[in-house]
Order: C-alpha cells, then structure tokens, then sequence
C-alpha cells in the first residue's frame, strides 16, 4: 500500500510541475483532464502527508523519551507519542478507503425514474413525495434537477416520472437510492383507520455521454404527437411531444415536458442512453458476481431496500439495518444521515471483501 502511495505522491507532484507549463495551459483539453487527475490525488495525497507527518512525530517523540530527563518534557513527548499513534490507525483506514477502485460514474449526472407500484392511488401520491425528497436533496447539495416526463394520475399523484439531477458527484450519492421503496401509513380515503402499504420502484441511472454508449438512430423509431395533461400555452396546441422507441430493446420513451419537438427528442435520447447504459452496467455486474455481492444494494429495481412507516415517523434501511425516528426531515430532503450510513456500509464491505482476497 505505502509504494502505492509513494507513487501517487510523485505523479501529484508532476501534474503540479505539468500544470505551471505555459504550453500545456494553453492546451486546454490537457489541462482540464491534469486538474481532474489532480483533484482526484488530493484527498490521498493531504492524507499520506500527514500520514508520514505522524509518523515521524512518533520517531521524534520516541528519541525524546530515551534523550530527554526532564519529567515535565517527558509527559509532553508521551502526550504527543501517544496522540500521533492514535492519528496513525484512523490516517491508515481513511488511506485503505481512499484506495479503493473508484465507480467511474460517481461523477456523472443522474436520470431517476420512480414508478407507482401495489397500491393504486396511494402508490402513486407516495412517488410525488419521494420525487418531492429527491428534488428537495438535490437543492441541498446544490444540485440543478429538470423534469423529463411525469404521467400524473389526476389526484396530485405521479404513476411515473423521470427526471434528471446535474451536479458533482450526484452519482456516488445516489446510487443507492435503487429499489423499492415501502409506504406504511392510513390513506385520507380510508374510513377504518387501517393502515395500508404501497410500494414505488426507483431506478437511479447515470447520465451517459454518447462515448460510453453507440446509439444507432437507425434502430430507433421516432412519433411525434401532441402533448396532453397539464402544460403551457404551446405544450397542447402543437406536436411537439416525443415517442422513442429503441427496436433491439423495446425500450419506449416518451417526452412531452418542453414546448419545442428538438428538445423532446433531447431529452428522450439522453433517458434511452441512460438505459442502454444501465443494461450494460448489469450485464458486467452479473459478469462480475463476487464483486457485486459485496456491494451494498446499489441497482437491483425488485429489492426492498426502505419502509416509510408513518404512524410511527420512522424510516428503516433494510439494506444496513438502519431506523431512523427522522420522518418528516427524510421526506424533506434530508437524507445525508441514510446515504451517509450507506456508503460506509458499502466501503466496509468491500475493504472485507479486499481483505479475504488478500
């Protein structure tokens, strides 16, 4: 691991070198990619520094203890010995974690698509709120979100919708929002006071560029068509909607958000791209079994992965055997204490899984 970091030291030290040279500044493609490397080596390289900065405050210390016979002096090289080893064991896990294989989408953009499951109306009202928690987590990040395409079902409720959230690292975040989501609670429509349970599916995928996927528009099958429900003056009166069908998959998009038939048909490519690229995210996972299982759960759509359970005003992480009391600050957005628990949950299991390999 320390010749790891050696060398992850020296080539932060080069870009560093590179980044001063007039010529590559001027070579703005360069330039940009050096600043994303380094960037990425920051994190590991501010660790190990101060990694290496303990450890000869314990070599310091240490001579000082067999030097020095000043009690008082004494006292303070053992304080610091024994502050610097403590800093020492959490700089090594911290290192340990910073050293795991990066997802190469953690920095993408997000497409999120929530369906209405069991439970009718009620399922369908539970997917605006959790839509709502969503856009409401992304404003707290300081994340853009734009809708893509909602199919309301006239009561305020949303049986479908997708949407895409844009900012640093939305991905890494997000990912493990995938799965169905469970609602526990007493519908307004129910006279008897009897709690009912619905369920929505939620599929986080990452925003595909057009060179992670080769997207035939030969096989694709464009229908344009005029816009329904609720929108603008011009959403209802022209055919600015977009149907888009994938001919190998079957996979039908359709988008009728925008005013302007071009930024449909945008909007819908970049939802196929993102599905086309999701089919081949889990064809290498099923390639790459050991891997996945030791993963927190971050995509398989039929997996119960939360409860929402209202009378209670809890929410429960299957996944990590997590129960919050935090309901309502959940519902609002709120969700770092969850996500947080995840994403340790995940960098535990896969420094064990790193561990039994070794």
């Amino acid at each position: 691991m320390y010749d790891k970091l050696e060398d992850l030291l020296i080539r932060y030290e080069d870009i560093t070198a590179e980044l001063s040279n007039p010529a590559v500044v001027e070579d703005q493609t360069r330039f940009r990619k050096l600043m994303k490397e380094q960037n990425d080596l920051l994190p590991i390289v501010t660790a190990y520094k101060e990694y290496k900065e303990c450890k000869q405050a314990v070599e310091d210390s240490l001579a000082m203890l067999e030097e020095e016979s000043d009690e008082e002096m004494r006292e303070l090289a053992k304080e610091e010995l024994n502050s610097s080893k403590a800093r020492i064991e959490e700089l090594e896990q911290e290192l340990k974690i910073l050293l795991l294989p990066k997802d190469p989408n953690d920095d993408k953009n997000v497409i999120v698509e929530i369906r209405a499951g069991a439970g009718g109306d009620e399922a369908a009202l539970f997917a605006y709120e959790i839509y709502r928690m969503y856009v409401k987590y992304a404003e707290r990040n300081r994340w853009k979100s734009e809708l893509i395409s909602v199919n309301e079902n006239g009561i305020g409720g949303f049986k479908e919708v997708v949407f895409m959230i844009s900012g640093q690292g939305a991905y890494s975040k997000l990912k493990y929002e995938s799965g169905v989501h469970r609602v526990q609670r007493v519908p307004e429509t129910e006279s008897q006071g009897r709690i009912h349970t619905s369920t929505i599916t939620v599929a986080i995928m990452p925003e595909a560029e057009e060179v992670d996927v080769e997207l035939d528009m030969n096989d694709c099958k464009i229908d344009v068509f005029r816009a329904s429900g609720n929108g603008g003056q011009c959403v209802n009166t022209t055919d600015s909607a977009v149907r888009l069908t994938h001919i190998p998959t079957g996979i039908v998009i359709s988008c009728q958000d925008e005013k302007s038939q071009i930024k449909n048909k945008e909007k819908a490519l970049k939802v196929l791209r993102a599905k086309l690229y999701e089919l081949e995210l889990e064809k290498k996972q099923s390639e790459e079994a050991a891997a996945r299982r030791s993963q927190v759960g971050t995509g398989d759509r039929s997996e119960k992965i939360r409860t929402y359970n209202f009378p209670q005003g809890r929410v429960t992480d299957h996944r990590i055997k997590l129960t919050l009391h935090r309901l309502d600050d959940i519902l609002g957005g709120d969700l770092d204490e969850v996500i947080d628990s995840l994403i340790a949950a995940d960098q535990a299991a896969k420094l064990a899984n790193m561990n039994e390999e070794a």
